[in-house]
This record gives C-alpha cells, structure tokens and sequence, in this order.
C-alpha cells in the first residue's frame, strides 16, 4: 500500500488547481436513464490534455524538479495520455521529455505529444515492447525513467477522486478503468484518506484482462497480449504494487467488450455532446452492463479521457444505439 495521507491529496489538490482548474462532475439524465440510477460523470476529459494523467505528471515531475534540481531529461512509455501529462509537465518545468510509442501508436496522440516538444520514439509491438526501450535508453543515456505506476503519479491523480467526493455525497460505487492502475489507486487512496465507505469497481476490456485475471487470482497474471480498441487499458504485465492496493481497496474489477465501448462512446456524445475515448467509455459500458444493480442510488463513473482517434470515433457513431 502507498499510504498516501488527506494532508497530501489535499496539498497536491491546491498545486494542480494553480494550475488547472478543477473538472465537473455531472448528472446527465439520459446517462442516469439508461444506467437505472443516478448517475454522475466525472469529466477528466476536460483537463489540459484531455485526460486525467496530467494530474499525476505534474506531481511527479514537480516533486523530481523540487528534489532534484539539477535533472535535465526523463524518459517513459506511453500508449499516449501518460506521455502527454509527462510532456505537458516538462514543458512548464523546462525539461525534456523521451517518450516511447508502440509502432502503430495513436497518431493524434502522437501529435498531441510532439507539439508538447518531446521526443517521440517508436519501438515495440505493444506497450510492454515500449517500456523495455524506455529502460534501455535510461541507461543509455542517463535519463530519468518514469513508470506508468509511480507513487507520486498515483498522488496526483487522487486528486480527481477528491474533487469529486468533495462535490457529491453519498456515493454508493465508483466505476474506475483500469490501465496501469494509477487511476483506481488513486481513487482508492482519496476514498480511504476520507474515510468514505463507496465501494469501487475497476473495469478492463476482455481483450486485455490482466488486472481482472489478476484480481481473481490474488497475485500478477500476465497475458500474451491486449488487443483492444482502449489502448489506455491496452495492459498485459500487471504493476504488483498496483494489484496489492487493487486487491484491499477494490470490490470487483469487471470486463467488458470492446462493442460494449463502442456504445458507450456513441452513448456519451448523444447524450452529454462529449467525446470519450476507448478507455474513457469503460467505465459507463461496465455501468450499463450492471444496468438495474443500483437503482435508487448514487454512482460515479470516470470518463478518463476524451483523446480519440477521428476513424475510431466514426466506429463508435455508427455503433448499435441502445434501447
């Protein structure tokens, strides 16, 4: 367990709204119709970059710079929003930023991450291919790594969880994705610092389910691969650290599929006129697979991310609408 404390969510609270401010939660009612319950999104597609890792970047690199001052590089692996938060953070502080894609990656997202300044790298088949070139280019050339799961990422994203607990009372679950695991961390440590009884549900896609294999068997299992359309949640080596605070804090982490996220992307634009991504989608195709499990009751669910590619969000428009 990370055993972060209120008095820290609440200190990295105040630096991220120096710098940004706070996103909304909001009760949409064709959302809460179609859940059968009350629903409230939690908006990170609405931060800088359009996704809630930036939170974490900005802690982690700020805490490095503060701590290190003379650092000059870092350098990780990203299937893209981690990079942009990194790259983004880089850019305030004046450091330069490495990141590395899988081939194949997210264009627009690559984009997004080169008009930041960093330097994009390709290498890889997937995600795990990334990051064992993020390591070799750290000794290489002695830049500072990042993990996907680094406990001052997971302090910066809390801050999301506080935000919205602060703001809505009551809340029954939270349905969180699951990528590497800083997101449900997070909420896990902000939910456990407020003393909040909220129950929390981590959500995968079947096409890569290491976290939901993981939590059934209570220890690290690793997949051959993860094909999904989420590439946020495009996982197949689980974080053991995140696992341990998934597997006290979480009550269930679920899968759903990848059609059940091309709804849910239709379903956010339809219904609230928001883009979400594929892993920002999972969190309300989870909810609606679980339709009628809370009626009367309060549910979160965190829409993680707006950073879409346009041929994928066609897909999703043209999905089956619900009924």
């Amino acid at each position: 367990m990370l055993d972060i404390t209120l008095q820290e969510i609440e200190q990295a609270t105040e630096e991220i709204h120096s710098v940004m401010l706070p996103t909304p939660q909001l009760n949409w009612p064709i959302i809460s119709h179609y859940a059968g319950c009350e629903t409230w999104v939690k908006h990170e597609n609405h931060t800088p970059v359009g996704a809630f890792k930036v939170r974490g970047g900005l802690v982690y690199l700020s805490n490095l710079k503060r701590n290190h001052p003379d650092i000059e590089g870092v350098v990780t692996a990203t299937r893209g929003n981690h990079g942009q938060s990194i790259g983004y953070a880089a850019k305030r502080l004046g450091l330069k930023a490495t990141i590395v894609v899988p081939y194949g990656n997210s264009f627009e997202k690559n984009a997004a991450m080169r008009a930041l300044g960093v330097n994009v790298v390709e290498q890889g088949i997937d995600f795990q291919g990334a990051v064992e070139h993020a390591q070799f280019l750290s000794e290489e050339r002695g830049l500072h790594r990042i993990r996907s799961f680094e406990r001052d990422l997971v302090l910066g994203v809390s801050t999301y969880s506080y935000e919205l607990f602060n703001a809505v009372a009551d809340l029954d679950t939270v349905y969180v994705p699951i990528g590497m695991g800083s997101g449900i961390c997070g909420m896990i440590a902000a939910r456990d610092a407020m003393n909040l009884k909220t129950k929390i549900v981590g959500v995968v896609t079947q096409g890569a389910p290491a976290y939901a294999l993981s939590f059934a068997k209570g220890v690290p299992v690793s997949t051959e691969q993860a094909q999904t359309i989420a590439d946020g949640l495009a996982c197949r080596i689980p974080d053991p650290q995140a696992l341990a605070m998934i597997l006290k804090g979480a009550e269930r982490v679920v899968t759903v599929s990848d059609e059940a996220i091309l709804t849910a992307i239709r379903l956010f634009f339809t219904a609230t006129h928001n883009v979400a991504e594929g892993a920002g989608a999972a969190a309300l195709a989870a909810l609606l697979q679980d339709r009628g499990r809370y009626k009367g009751k309060k549910v979160g669910i965190v829409l993680s991310g707006g950073n879409i590619d346009i041929p994928l969000f066609q897909r999703a428009l043209q999905a089956k609408p619900l009924r």
